[in-house]
């Protein structure tokens, strides 16, 4: 089995998971033996959370959507952000925030559950004040049962071998959909392949705004 950072191979990560007996939860009441929580930082592209998503509902896996209340390549509250929300959660996933410290603000359109944006150690694992979940708080975060693609790297190697042998007790799996779903083999060459489809898309729009491309 290649381990590419691309869609095929995101879908026999899940294979796995369901071969292994896992159970697909969420972030509610403590994580249970047998299940894995399918994390979704969503640093950069809706359409690439939004392939990954309808992956996972072909699959009958759901997932949470931890989107950007910030971002600077996206805007949940244009027409296309309303969309995401709305087909993420019609294909039965989650949708909570993905936020830059220390504002997490509560939006009552979302799941009361938070990740941080590169977050730094001395915030990174704490509690909410206001009784949200934080994804890196116990009992959600344990280094054993955690697994994160951050900059197209497995720092634990490819958790596709234990998930199908049901090695872990319960697993959270972090991943970024831009990272699997624009080619290449390293993160520069990845995210050069998202830039060129976030070209077209751009021009696209252009032209359905009626803009002179001649």
């Amino acid at each position: 089995m290649s381990c590419a950072f691309d869609l095929a191979h995101y879908g026999e990560l899940i294979a796995a998971a369901q071969a292994g007996g896992y159970r697909f939860a969420h972030f509610e009441g403590a994580p249970a033996q047998g299940t894995v929580i399918l994390r979704h930082d969503v640093d950069l592209s809706l359409d690439a959370a939004l392939r990954m998503a309808e992956i996972e509902h072909d699959a009958s896996a759901t997932a949470t959507y931890f989107l950007m209340t910030e971002s600077v390549f996206y805007n949940l509250d244009s027409t296309e952000g309303v969309a995401a929300i709305a087909r993420l959660r019609e294909l039965g996933h989650r949708v909570a925030q993905h936020v830059v410290y220390p504002n997490a603000s509560q939006d009552n359109c979302l799941d009361p559950v938070v990740s941080w944006h590169n977050p730094d150690p001395e915030y990174m694992r704490a509690p909410l004040a206001d009784g949200r979940i934080n994804v890196m708080q116990e009992p959600w975060f344990d280094p054993a049962t955690y697994r994160s693609d951050s900059n197209q790297h497995w720092r634990s190697g490819c958790p596709h071998d234990e998930l199908r042998a049901g090695a872990f007790p319960w697993l959270q799996l972090l991943t970024h959909p831009e990272i699997w779903a624009f080619h290449g083999a390293t993160m520069g060459q990845t995210m050069r392949a998202m830039l060129d489809a976030e070209k077209e898309r751009r021009l696209q729009q252009l032209h359905e705004d009626r803009i002179d491309l001649s």
